[in-house]
């Protein structure tokens, strides 16, 4: 955003005040933040045997999916639920809620945990010290201060809370005090070594048309998150989209679009998509395995277990919008 004199300046958002020099701190923040986690893991109340319905909005919304297809699969009844739906199940002694909120204020998130209070179990998971919720239980997720006004260590740190939430209700061993420290070292490795492999992704993704993000279901809120951080730091067009989904809903874009695609790896659908997208001579940057006939590739210690991937991948296309948004200003 520029004033009258062609100054740029800092823009109001949604939480304050974006700042991308700030925003570029708060990524670099990230090793710090979450070693400090482990000295603090999120405490959780007791959540009965009943359905569960997890819920935000943007990055709360993108970090409730991901955390509850992983519920499913140990048998859990989970679902995320956009805190905008008109309904969702209704009130019951048997049903757990949990609105996570990074900033305490998101007004469709203290809507629906208001709508459940009194009768349904409610908890909150919020960033904010002194957000006061229509809920029970409120449950930090100690992701410090983001001065540069954009969800990002607030959209890990949910992570975080929710699988320590996942390997008590599931009954099962994630090791997630070791995955959280190997994330901290792989997200360290690649701030350290970026003056190396970001120029070659600026120069791959620097499209006319826009950036779309690819990520297996497991993961998908990598590919949520990463676009959203493409349109709200550097305001450029950018979707996420599931891996095996893009096959039915996206690949049309790529026989009449400059198509720039970054994806991250792991879904077995991967191959399919390449191939539309190589057939079709579109520019992509692969964040995990390296296929054939893929020009560009970030490799990161622990890119083959899915938790170190779920914590770390979704940096690359962060410090990809903060490169865009400061250049934006200069």
């Amino acid at each position: 955003m520029w004033d009258h004199l062609g100054t740029p300046v800092r823009e109001p958002g949604r939480f304050g005040v974006v700042d991308p020099a700030a925003f570029l701190a708060d990524l670099e923040a990230k090793p710090a933040t979450l070693l400090a986690l482990l000295d603090n893991l999120p405490s959780w109340p007791e959540v009965g045997r009943g359905p569960i319905v997890l819920t935000g909005m943007g990055s709360s919304w993108f970090a409730a999916d991901v955390a509850a297809r992983r519920f499913r699969r140990h048998g859990i009844a989970a679902v995320a639920e956009l805190a905008s739906v008109e309904a969702t199940f209704p009130p019951s002694p048997d049903l757990t809620v949990i609105g996570i909120t990074a900033s305490g204020k998101s007004a469709e998130t203290i809507a629906l945990l208001a709508a459940h209070c009194g009768v349904s179990r409610t908890i909150a998971l919020t960033n904010e010290t002194s957000a006061s919720l229509p809920t029970e239980h409120i449950v930090m997720m100690n992701a410090g201060v983001e001065t540069g006004g954009v969800a990002c260590r607030t959209y890990l740190h949910s992570l975080v809370a929710l699988l320590a939430l996942e390997q008590r209700l599931a009954g099962v061993e994630l090791r997630l005090g070791e995955r959280v420290r190997r994330s901290a070292a792989a997200i360290a490795y690649l701030l350290d070594r970026r003056d190396g492999w970001m120029p070659p992704i600026v120069e791959s993704m620097e499209g006319t048309e826009g950036l779309w993000l690819l990520a297996p279901a497991e993961r998908l809120g990598s590919a949520l998150q990463g676009a959203l951080m493409v349109r709200e730091g550097p305001r450029r067009a950018a979707d996420g989209c599931e891996t095996g989904d893009w096959n039915h809903v996206d690949v049309y874009l790529t026989k009449t679009l400059d198509y720039r695609a970054l994806l991250f790896t792991g879904s077995r659908f991967d191959a399919d998509a390449l191939k539309w997208m190589k057939d079709r001579r579109s520019h992509v940057v692969t964040v995990g395995a390296e296929p054939d006939g893929v020009a560009v590739t970030v490799r990161y210690p622990g890119d083959d277990d899915p938790i170190v991937t779920l914590l770390t991948e979704v940096l690359v296309a962060e410090l990809l919008a903060a490169h865009w948004w400061l250049e934006s200003l200069a």
